[in-house]
């Protein structure tokens, strides 16, 4: 009984584990893509002048 209690646990261990690493593959291959500043309606034309300043 105890036997079987352990395999089942360790199991279920191994599943979330491999299910954990899946997911986080598949995470780190998303690629991310950021709007540019010019086309941004929500930014003031002051905040754009201080951003271009910066570069």
């Amino acid at each position: 009984m105890l036997t079987g209690l352990i395999i089942v646990g360790v199991l279920i261990v191994l599943i979330v584990l491999f299910l954990s690493v899946i997911t986080t593959s598949k995470a780190y291959k998303f690629k991310h893509t950021v709007d540019s500043l010019e086309n941004n309606p929500n930014i003031s034309d002051d905040c754009k002048v201080q951003n271009s300043n910066n570069k």
